[in-house]
């Protein structure tokens, strides 16, 4: 005898679903890294190029500043440039700067500025180094970078930005002192147009140097020849033997040299320097050790669902008598309290309706990422998009916990409603908030300016609350979802359960199948948030994603079932504290990423990555708690309307 089709699908569907998934992960970093749509700019000989500078930032301490906080040569008027929610929530800081190039024209020892440095900016200066800030900046939107041999491997690679300068010491001297890098060698690359003069920019690079740069005659502004730094005496930077200190009451001297290279790199092609993935074999490793969790937990669910769950259903169906019925044991015995509301069921609605709405912006993001539009190219794009989504995917938010709360046979639809509106929103808000306060207190310009604070109010209350309402509202139309059985009007007496079945002991070994499907590309993305890299391979996380879900949903369910097999019918909340127990090993895995790899030593710098990180957790909790109810529900709701009930 056939088992029935709907108990067949299952394995063969996740066989097809990952198969069409390694697909996908494997032809996603082959494609080109642009925002479709976007036009490249072309320019002529002598064309001037605009440099943009970008906040100082420090792997050490998380704190962004503004480029202009230190004593760097100014314009003449600071312009800021129009940026996007995402920039503005990632501290970035884009403005105009004193360095402008001609198109193809090689300038040597350009003097941008004599500056004089007071006690305050000497001690900013040096804690700049100190804590190992980089200046970042933009040329045709492209990031500064540095270039880095590794003799070991026998190629380069590439630093973001450089670094304000360097602790060292003289030749016969023990103090350490602190030089600024005051002379920056750029190379601009370019494409040339086969057809044209017209050139397109694909790199820029930048070698620092410091020099104590001299003069003979008197300083008259960029007029002056220096004597350190002279191309018509042949006197060109190379080193910095002679470097110029920090030093309060001292003039600083800055001046740059601009070289220009053509190259064979075409500028759909540009970013593959920048997102060059020298660790492949390790994002596949994560992907197969990930299918091993998957395909394990697969056997286990098609071992339940194809011969145990079949079995039993056959011989319930044929039991003749009540008096057999009695002596069975088993998942059956508790059909009359399996679909009983759960204690706080309030509170499940929402976390559930929660959990749908982060599931919903996830597959949204990661699919238009995937597609290209929210390439590292795009800054701020990612999150901006995140918010966006999170926003409209408030009115499935309002519908599943509405829906949810209906089969409950609840009647406050407006209660449910206010509550998945507020509860994680205003958790992450208090949290943002405080942390955002930190930040504020550092005078860093990572701190979120009121007006975009406004603006994340006013998208909340203005667009997400009236969409939870609206989804909220078509939810409770809708007739309420029927249990397959009957709920009886006395609760069973649940047996004493075996010390393997203790609810604390059945959630934390839930949650540890979920996390190891997904610890190794999570290295990939705290390394991109805390070490700023760029992460782009959205086709392995999109894989990983779908892992997730099936790794979610399937250790769910096998607890379940054993759960429903002990007699104990109280799986609600343990079905979704199973899977959401994940969280707790991502937080634990967030410390030992942070004793480990990170070089944080500033209190507050702590406090907000493990804020940050409690909040990733929390909404890691929402999602995968989410997945492992709704498919302990569709298990519960399938067996038992297999089976007659008297």
């Amino acid at each position: 005898m056939r088992p029935p089709a709907m108990l067949r699908w299952p394995a063969a569907a996740a066989a097809l679903a990952l198969l069409f998934l390694l697909l996908i992960a494997a032809a996603a970093p082959a494609a080109a890294f642009y925002l479709p749509g976007v036009a490249p700019n072309y320019f002529q000989k002598k064309d001037p190029l605009q440099v943009k500078v970008n906040k100082l930032s420090s792997t050490k301490t998380q704190l962004p500043y503004s480029y202009y906080s230190l004593p760097f040569c100014k314009p003449d008027t600071i312009v800021d440039s129009a940026e996007n929610l995402g920039e503005v929530l990632r501290g970035d800081r884009i403005e105009n700067s004193p360095y402008v190039f001609e198109m193809r024209e090689p300038k040597m020892c350009q003097i941008v500025c004599k500056a004089t440095i007071s006690d305050k900016q000497a001690k900013e200066l040096k804690e700049k180094i100190e804590d190992e800030y980089r200046v970042n900046m933009i040329l045709d939107n492209l990031p500064l970078v540095v270039p880095i041999a590794r003799p070991d491997r026998d190629d380069v690679v590439f630093q973001g930005g450089y670094h304000v300068g360097v602790k060292g010491q003289y030749a016969g001297s023990k103090d350490e002192k602190y030089f600024i890098h005051n002379h920056l060698i750029f190379l601009v690359k370019y494409h040339k147009d086969e057809n044209s003069d017209l050139s397109r920019i694909v790199g820029f690079e930048v070698k620092p140097f410091s020099v104590k740069h001299q003069f003979e005659e008197k300083w008259n502004d960029a007029n002056t020849r220096l004597s350190t730094c002279d191309p018509h005496a042949n006197k060109i930077v190379i080193n910095s033997y002679t470097p110029q200190e920090v030093e309060a009451g001292k003039d600083i001297i800055f001046t740059y040299d601009v070289g220009f290279e053509e190259s064979d790199i075409k500028w759909a092609s540009r970013w593959d320097t920048y997102l060059l993935m020298t660790d492949d074999q390790i994002h596949w490793f994560s992907i197969v050790n990930s299918l091993m969790i998957v395909l394990f937990l697969s056997g286990m669910v098609a071992m339940i669902m194809l011969r145990t769950l079949y079995r039993d259903i056959s011989r319930y169906n044929q039991l003749e008598t009540e008096e057999e019925a009695q002596e069975e044991t088993g998942w059956k015995l508790v059909h009359g309290d399996v679909f009983r509301p759960p204690t706080n069921s309030d509170l499940l609605c929402v976390y559930v309706g929660t959990g749908v709405q982060f599931f919903g912006m996830l597959l949204v993001t990661m699919m238009f990422a995937v597609l290209g539009f929210l390439s590292p190219s795009n800054r701020g794009g990612l999150m901006t998009a995140m918010l966006l989504i999170w926003v409209l995917m408030g009115l499935f938010a309002g519908y599943a916990s509405s829906r949810l709360y209906k089969m409950f046979k609840g009647s406050e639809w407006k209660s449910i409603t206010l509550k998945t509106a507020f509860l994680f929103p205003g958790i992450a808000f208090g949290i943002f908030f405080i942390l955002n306060a930190l930040i504020w207190g550092e005078k860093s310009s990572g701190a979120v300016p009121f007006s975009t604070m406004f603006a994340l109010v006013l998208l909340w209350f203005g667009i997400s609350v009236p969409l939870v309402f609206v989804g909220s509202y078509l939810g409770f139309k809708k007739p309420a979802i029927e249990a397959p059985v009957k709920t009886n009007k006395i609760p069973r007496q649940v047996p004493e359960q075996a010390w393997y079945m203790n609810p604390a002991f059945t959630i934390l070994i839930g949650g540890i199948l979920p996390f190891g499907a997904v610890f190794i590309e999570l290295f990939f993305i705290l390394t991109s948030i805390w070490l700023h890299q760029f992460y782009y391979i959205f086709g392995f996380l999109f894989l990983v994603f779908i892992i997730l879900i099936i790794t979610c949903a399937e250790i769910a369910i096998v607890l379940c079932y054993f759960q429903l097999c002990s007699e104990d019918y109280m799986w609600w909340w343990r079905s979704y504290l199973t899977s959401g127990s994940s969280a707790i090993y991502l937080f634990l895995y967030a410390g030992f990423y942070f004793f480990t790899k990170l070089q944080i030593t500033k209190l507050v710098s702590g406090i907000l990555f493990f804020g940050y990180m409690l909040l990733a957790s929390f909404s890691f909790f929402v999602l995968t708690g989410t997945i492992g109810f709704c498919a302990c529900l569709w298990f519960t709701r399938l067996i038992y309307s297999s089976v007659k009930i008297d």
